[in-house]
């Protein structure tokens, strides 16, 4: 599932913070030209819902299962601060998926999770009995860069956004998780001496 917030309060967007020109068309074009560096770049992954432990009592074929925001206090958003001009918002996101490699656009909005309300995963592989754990994450991005153009000042600046986002339904009595949020999903849903809450 493509998407990414990180489980910190979002940043304001600062915009027009710019060294690399006054905004002329002349200067914005030669700026449109310049060179990205990156540097502590750091990824993390955030459970962002949770379900209620689950126990299946009855061998069936499928399980509905409702998760509930992990912190209904945060709000998933992209920064970036500061914009060189002409470059714009875009152009920095588009610089650092490229420098990732990612698979496609970061922080799509279509995609982002919002803690504030409950969402739903349906298991149907079949033979389900015991108990599960079933979770939702996002992968955060946090990266500092430099843009520096033929003419004027270097624009220094960050960008918080998301590479993707995360979901499962599991047996506790799987094998533990390599994913963070995976991990703290079963820790916190799992039976006391669970083999998936072990770490991997």
């Amino acid at each position: 599932m493509r998407a990414w917030v990180a489980g910190a309060a979002t940043a304001v967007l600062a915009a027009g913070l710019t060294g690399c020109g006054s905004g002329s068309d002349d200067k914005a074009g030669a700026c449109a030209d310049g060179t990205f560096t990156w540097s502590g770049v750091t990824h993390t992954e955030k459970l962002t819902h949770l379900a209620d432990p689950i126990v299946i009592k009855k061998r069936t074929d499928s399980y509905k299962a409702r998760l509930r925001g992990v912190d209904t206090a945060v709000r998933y958003s992209t920064t970036v601060t500061a914009v060189p001009d002409g470059v714009g918002r875009t152009g920095v996101l588009d610089a650092l998926g490229e420098h990732l490699k990612a698979e496609g656009p970061l922080g799509d909005a279509a995609d982002r999770p919002d803690p504030r309300f409950d969402t739903y995963h349906e298991a149907d592989s079949g033979d389900l009995q015991g108990a599960y754990y079933a979770w939702n994450s996002i992968k955060l991005v946090d990266a500092d860069f430099t843009y520096t153009c033929d003419s004027g000042e270097p624009v220094e600046g960050h960008v918080r956004t998301w590479e993707g986002t995360g979901s499962g339904f599991l047996p506790c009595a799987g094998e533990p998780q390599v994913s963070a949020a995976a991990h703290e999903a079963a820790e916190r849903s799992c039976p006391t001496g669970s083999r998936a809450a072990e770490q991997a």
